[in-house]
């Protein structure tokens, strides 16, 4: 069975500039290579600001070099906020490869990490995106912000993905797939478009 939500593109054009990095967590648990996320996240930011420093004339000087750290640091703080989430949730009781990818288009980028959790996972999280679908997102991240100041940093706040909403623009969408494994595990895709 699948299910979608919000903005998830499920036939995107194909694409010549691509990066994806797959975890595996048969060679080292994913909640061990917490500390990896900032230097995944930090490659896949400067992988971006190549090709997009390339595509500037050469005469834009220091408007160039602006943008382009403006939409690095976004890249890194969208990339990093989906491997955190996708190694967190994860679910290392089923042999599956978590994976994030990125696609750059001429109008905008591309992420979707993709990871499998567990069934007990699924509704709390479909609450919250039907939430974020019909809510209005300003409302929901202060909201997370007192829930997580309440609880602490343990708390499933998705202060990441409702910030990539408020302070990115940025449009999400997801993609549940029930896979009759033992013990069951949804696969979820997570994809988010941040417009150039």
């Amino acid at each position: 069975m699948i299910q979608i939500f919000g903005d998830y593109l499920e036939n995107l054009p194909d694409q010549d500039e691509y990066l994806t990095m797959g975890f595996s967590p048969s060679s080292v648990p994913l909640k061990k290579r917490w500390q990896n996320n900032g230097l995944s996240a930090d490659f896949i930011a400067d992988y971006f600001r190549t090709f997009f420093v390339s595509q500037q004339d050469d005469d834009d000087g220091d408007d160039e070099n602006f943008a382009a750290e403006n939409y690095r640091d976004a890249v890194k703080y969208i990339a990093n906020e989906l491997l955190e989430n996708a190694m967190k949730f994860q679910d290392e009781q089923v042999s599956f490869t978590a994976k994030i990818g990125f696609s750059l288009y001429n109008d905008k980028l591309i992420f979707c990490v993709t990871n499998g959790i567990n069934e007990q996972q699924v509704a709390p999280f479909q609450g919250f995106i039907k939430r974020l679908l019909t809510e209005a997102p300003d409302d929901l991240y202060i909201q997370a912000m007192k829930t997580n100041a309440r609880k602490g940093v343990d708390a499933p706040s998705r202060l990441g993905l409702l910030s990539m909403v408020c302070d990115y623009s940025a449009k999400l969408g997801w993609k549940f797939e029930k896979r009759q494994t033992n013990p069951p595990m949804t696969i979820v895709s997570t994809m988010v478009c941040l417009e150039l």
